[in-house]
């Protein structure tokens, strides 16, 4: 084969396939980080707030590693990022709620849920705090749409037997609930209300808000207590 006919090209093929795949590896790596950068700043954030719901952006970029540019290249204001944290903790709740059981008569299974609930609730108190000072209260109460829907479903079944009321819409008990277990946490916060006794105030007064009011009766006349006075005197 004459010199010239001989292939030259391919030693120039291989450097041009090592510098794709260096080029496409690249962005991979990146993403990588990323990844690693968001998952380490989200865990500090959940575990900082929980504990002090003002604690600073700085603090947490140092408790993840990161410095505060690269917090604030994947969250762009401290809304954003408690924002996250909200989700991913009622997510988490969501996934812990699945093993309470609310099968069976629906005050007893309300009595479950609200005991499971109120551990969550509880434990993240402050991040709730957090999101109530950053965050729209209708975009809080969007966050819990999850956890919403077991207590929807539960009303649902309680009303269908009878045990909860009908008079009252199955939404303005839901917001019952909701509220009165917030309301709980901003006690236990303030010192007003014990963490231990939470939980049965929560469900006592959530039996009495859905107990079904007694059916219209027609009233009663008692008769006249008898007398000891002999008659005439």
């Amino acid at each position: 084969m004459p010199a010239s006919d001989a292939p030259t090209d391919a030693p120039s093929d291989a450097r041009s396939d090592a510098r794709s795949d260096a080029r496409s590896a690249a962005p991979r790596a990146q993403r990588a980080d990323a990844r690693r950068n968001v998952a380490a700043i989200l865990d500090a954030a959940t575990d900082g707030l929980a504990r002090d719901p003002e604690m600073s952006v700085a603090d947490i970029a140092a408790a993840a590693g990161v410095g505060r540019i690269t917090l604030y290249g994947h969250f762009k204001t401290r809304a954003d990022l408690v924002d996250a944290v909200l989700v991913r903790t009622v997510e988490r709740a969501h996934a812990i709620l699945d093993a309470t059981d609310t099968s069976g008569d629906p005050g007893d299974a309300l009595a479950r849920l609200v005991a499971s609930s109120w551990q969550i609730v509880h434990q993240f108190r402050n991040i709730l705090l957090a999101a109530q000072r950053e965050l729209p209260a209708e975009r809080i109460r969007g966050v819990h749409d999850l956890v919403l829907r077991r207590v929807q479903a539960l009303i649902e079944a309680g009303q269908r037997a009878g045990t909860f009321r009908r008079d009252l819409s199955e939404q303005w008990l839901i917001t019952t609930a909701y509220s009165l277990m917030h309301a709980a946490a901003e006690d236990v916060t303030a010192g007003r209300v014990e963490a231990a006794d939470a939980a049965g105030l929560i469900t006592a007064t959530l039996r009495a808000a859905f107990t079904p009011p007694p059916a219209d009766r027609p009233e009663v006349c008692e008769p006249p207590a008898p007398s000891d006075a002999m008659p005439g005197i």
